[in-house]
């Protein structure tokens, strides 16, 4: 596992792109521009593009049923915070010289359930990104949070060390649904995250499935409708696919065939639309300017 990983974005200067002297004539302009990109050595950047950095936190309370990512359940509730950190520091070391001059614009900490790890732990992992990589003034400190862990005062101390912007694995407001997902937290405990994070950051997003087993369109629309009345700044509306080598891959539940999920996605790409989002990635909504 590689716990710590740098990812090229796109690059915030337009790239020179010089086109080899022998293009095919018989071919059309934009063939042509598109063939030229195909050419050795074609593409020449005039600067590097920036960076994103993805932290994995591998702990979880539940394995849900659904997930293919690598998470583990925490046994008894701990898991070995300083030495996992220990481990990050030296991982972001070695990478260091692959990296000099380029500013990071973007983090995201994801898992897993990093919002297991306690204010002091995050507080000395956001310090040591600082202290070893340039980050751009306006960087975007993303967390996944899930709301069975919501804990007030310790995602202020979250928001005093750093971290600008909430991603809230809700999946659904509906209990039977949390229930058939597997989920530690129930319909009050999503809206009551919802509003904690409303009272705590000024960026936020929602993550929302559909096409849960024996979900309706009607319920999904509520789940749509319900996380639109929070006014989130940045949606996520993702459609439930059995993962290989999951427990719902080896017992498969009864869920919304195609046509029903073509509706479904319908449905929220409308709804969405009509609240003032933008539809700007596969299962990605925002508000103008709140894209991540």
């Amino acid at each position: 596992m590689i716990p710590i990983k740098l990812i090229g974005s796109k690059p915030h200067k337009a790239a020179k792109v010089t086109l080899p002297n022998k293009i095919n004539e018989t071919l059309d302009g934009a063939a042509q521009v598109a063939l030229a990109y195909l050419q050795p050595g074609a593409l020449n950047l005039s600067t590097l593009p920036p960076l994103s950095l993805y932290v994995h936190f591998p702990w979880c309370v539940k394995k849900c049923p659904y997930c293919d990512f690598n998470s583990h359940e925490s046994k008894g509730g701990g898991f070995p915070e300083e030495e996992y950190l220990n481990a990050l520091r030296a991982d972001l070391e070695n990478a260091l010289p692959l990296i000099w001059g380029r500013k990071v614009y973007s983090i995201f900490i994801g898992g897993g359930t990093p919002s297991l790890m306690s204010a002091a732990g995050l507080d000395r992992l956001i310090s040591d990104i600082r202290a070893l990589l340039p980050l751009d003034d306006a960087v975007e400190v993303t967390m996944e949070a899930n709301p069975g862990t919501f804990e007030v005062e310790k995602f202020k101390a979250y928001r005093t060390s750093g971290i600008n912007r909430l991603s809230i694995g809700i999946q659904s407001f509906n209990g039977r649904h949390l229930q058939a997902l597997g989920r530690i937290h129930d319909d009050a405990e999503a809206r009551r995250a919802v509003e904690i994070a409303q009272h705590t950051f000024d960026n936020f997003n929602l993550d929302l499935m559909y096409a849960l087993p024996g979900q309706t369109l009607e319920e999904a629309q509520q789940d749509a409708i319900t996380a639109i009345s929070f006014t989130p700044p940045h949606l996520s509306m993702y459609h439930l696919t059995l993962e290989p080598n999951t427990y719902f891959a080896k017992f498969p539940p009864q869920i919304p065939d195609d046509d029903a999920s073509a509706e479904m996605q319908d449905m929220i790409a409308a709804l969405t639309s009509e609240a003032g989002y933008r539809h700007y990635e596969v299962s990605t909504y925002a508000q103008l300017g709140r894209q991540a």
